[in-house]
């Protein structure tokens, strides 16, 4: 599995070897839901149809499980063994996602106490956020193109993204627009609530049509903020005028619109690797993947309440 994000690309769970097309003449799995796609895993979802869909569970462990009768096969740790075997589940997707997340919190509110703001944009909390925020990608970088998940690497990246945030949050609050972060955190709760809700009840289906669409959009939008960046930092202007106005407003809340797309599939990434029996190390790169996420709508929120409430000033 690879990090759900609005950012990199993805994948579904799938282990290396296993077969991801759907077989339409296969039978349905003796005991799987009904409605349940053919060839889907017994426990999959019912009525669901899966944007990673495999003709076998790709979980499955395909050796034996009886233990060895050679004298010369090495004893098997039964506490390692245990750990191993053991599936995801929801309360450890919960459980990592919550501390990750805190990890973001508390980096946060450290960054916005500890470190000074100067007002002329030069200070050394500028240079220490831009800093954490260039480490913050690169770690999401090399995480996203890990084979595996590492805990230590994820919470790197979150306490990095977190004193990115505090600093410009703490600077946009001060300087910028009194009360936007306030609003941001709440539109973001808002947000995640309202896609879970709509996910929990089934109008929003994640299909391989829907993620195909919200990947190219989201290449799109990367590739436009691409451009108004250069733009902005060479053409001595406003890049493509995605800074402020009704353009900015329209360009922020398409961005909210893509996270908001991005939780359904990692709320759908989630489901299918309960489902079909992911080892409970995923759990991480669920929750690295709805960090992420979260961040995301987070600073959109933040662009567009400062483009209303700096206009609302004038």
């Amino acid at each position: 599995m690879k990090s759900s994000n609005p950012v990199f690309s993805r994948r579904g769970f799938a282990r290396d070897g296993a077969r991801t097309e759907r077989n339409p003449r296969q039978p349905q799995a003796v005991g799987a839901p009904v409605g349940a796609p053919a060839g889907a895993p017994l426990g999959a979802p019912a009525d669901v149809e899966p944007y990673a869909p495999y003709a076998v569970n790709p979980y499955a462990d395909s050796t034996p499980r009886t233990p060895s009768l050679s004298k010369d096969a090495p004893p098997r740790d039964r506490s390692t063994a245990a750990d191993d075997d053991a599936a995801m589940t929801i309360d450890d997707v919960v459980a990592r996602s919550a501390l990750t997340l805190g990890t973001v919190a508390v980096a946060a509110a450290l960054s916005w106490i500890l470190l000074p703001l100067d007002d002329a944009g030069l200070g050394p909390s500028y240079g220490t956020a831009a800093g954490a925020g260039v480490l913050a990608f690169a770690l999401s970088l090399v995480q996203s193109f890990r084979r595996e998940p590492s805990p230590a690497l994820i919470l790197a990246y979150a306490a990095s993204e977190g004193v990115f945030l505090g600093v410009i949050s703490h600077a946009t609050s001060a300087y910028v627009a009194p009360g936007a972060v306030v609003q941001a955190v709440l539109g973001t709760l808002t947000v995640f609530a309202g896609v879970l809700i709509a996910y929990r009840m089934r109008w929003i289906r994640v299909t391989h049509r829907f993620h195909g669409f919200v990947l190219a959009s989201a290449t799109g939008f990367l590739l436009l903020m691409l451009v108004d960046l250069v733009g902005s930092a060479f053409g001595g202007g406003g890049g493509l005028g995605f800074g402020g106005g009704a353009l900015g407003v329209l360009f922020g809340a398409v961005g909210i619109a893509l996270g908001a797309c991005f939780l359904a599939l990692d709320f759908k990434q989630v489901e299918d690797g309960i489902a079909y029996g992911a080892p409970r190390k995923e759990s991480w790169l669920a929750a690295f993947g709805l960090t992420v996420t979260l961040v995301w709508i987070y600073l959109e929120a933040l662009r567009v309440l400062t483009i209303l409430l700096q206009q609302g000033d004038d």
